[in-house]
């Protein structure tokens, strides 16, 4: 069985390598660490369908799709070399080489660039399909002597706010691991890239197996750092949503429970797709790489119940607003009937007061209305009513609000 593409492709393009192969080389330089994030508006996650009638292996590209940017990083326990690369071919040399061949392609805006990869790499035409046709549910499948594995990759923004996500495509062969990434801003590669450049720990010797489970494992503690901003925001929220709940409140619940969605659609198939890895692909993965998988299976599990549980607190933090809104309507209501309450009886003294009968007529018809403190004793009596009504409602604790939180 092939272990890495056969040498027929590198015969096919031997006069277009030795044009190439000075210039790439000229251009050698070690590894370095990631560029800075820029912003980008991203929409939420949806998966990617042929159009009906569509033949297998048809590949879709957006008109708005960067244009692929291709580096190779080749390495052994000795030394490590970075490469930017123009042309596909120029990789073909480090392909048949005994050093680990990573081949980083960032972009899917050019199909002609994409096939000759795939033909470098003898992808089957449903591996290319799966690569460019983003997004896909992540998953595993064996194809031969080579690992596809699909990912989704999250990345926080830099305001701190919300994070990008896009799609991650791994080809692993044996001495060789070939990344195609949607977008060539963000991605969480860079400490990966550090420890290469600088020979930190052991990863340049081992083998593209172990490079895979680095990457991987980059890509799943990515997912922490988002969770922390969402933890966050949620314990601002829960003050907020008892001492002030205003409208702006429920876009914030609302709006990060879309978001935690979409993580979940991202976290939960990964799962399942690390596992499957570790069960599959006995060729190209040995023990020990099993075994660090294991772990990124267990960070993934990990990841899953942050993303379920804040979900799950975001749910009740809508109940809570729900409840909040009524509580503090029925304080407004409490206020008002209190104010009602105590002028009741004011009115009904007024109201007595007020009917006009003639004194002069009868002795019976009003005759305090003759005495001379009549009208300083009619508001004696209806102050007293008002502060004993007051007492009574303090007393029975009436002027509590039970619609916020107390703060020590």
């Amino acid at each position: 069985m092939a272990a890495k593409p056969s040498s027929s492709h590198t015969k096919q393009a031997h006069n277009r390598v030795e044009q190439l192969t000075a210039e790439a080389l000229s251009r050698a330089f070690f590894v370095e660490g990631l560029t800075d994030e820029e912003e980008d508006d991203n929409p939420y996650l949806e998966y990617s369908y042929h159009e009906p009638g569509a033949l297998p292996g048809t590949l879709t590209i957006e008109d708005d799709a960067p244009p692929p940017v291709i580096t190779l990083i080749d390495y052994c326990e000795d030394s490590a070399t970075r490469i930017p690369i123009n042309e596909p071919e120029e990789a073909i040399p480090y392909l048949d080489a005994e050093s680990v061949s990573w081949v980083d392609v960032k972009g899917l805006g050019s199909e002609d660039v994409l096939k000759r990869l795939g033909d470098i790499f003898n992808l089957h035409p449903l591996v290319l399909e799966d690569i460019v046709n983003v997004p896909q549910r992540p998953k595993v499948e064996e194809y031969g002597d080579q690992l596809l594995l699909i990912t989704r990759m999250v990345t926080l923004k830099d305001s701190g706010r919300g994070f990008f996500t896009e799609q991650v495509s791994f080809i692993l062969g044996k001495n060789y691991l070939l990344t195609v990434q949607e977008e060539p801003e963000y991605d969480s590669f860079g400490p990966v890239r550090e420890r290469i450049r600088l020979g930190k720990g052991t990863i340049r010797s081992r083998g593209a197996d172990y490079l895979a489970y680095c990457l991987l494992d980059s890509i799943v503690d990515g997912f922490f750092p988002v969770l922390e901003t969402y933890g966050e925001e949620l314990e601002e929220l829960e003050d907020e949503v008892v001492a002030k709940p205003v409208r702006t409140t429920l876009e914030k619940i609302h709006t990060i429970k879309r978001e935690l969605l979409n993580l979940r659609r991202s976290i939960w198939p990964m799962r399942d797709a690390i596992s499957a890895l570790i069960r599959d692909g006995e060729d190209l993965l040995q023990d020990e790489a099993r075994m660090y998988l294991r772990d990124c299976y267990d960070h993934a599990v990990q990841v899953l119940d942050m993303v379920e549980t804040y979900r799950e607190v975001a749910s009740s933090l809508m109940d809570v607003y729900v409840s909040s809104v009524g509580n503090r309507m029925n304080e407004l209501m409490k206020q008002l009937t209190l104010i009602s309450s105590i002028f009741i009886p004011l009115t009904f003294i007024a109201g007595v007061y007020g009917m006009n009968f003639n004194p002069d007529a009868s002795p019976w018809n009003m005759p305090e209305l003759n005495w001379y403190w009549g009208y300083p004793l009619c508001w004696a009596v209806m102050l007293l009513t008002s502060a004993g009504l007051l007492f009574y409602f303090w007393k029975r604790g009436w002027f509590e609000n039970y619609s916020g939180i107390r703060e020590d």
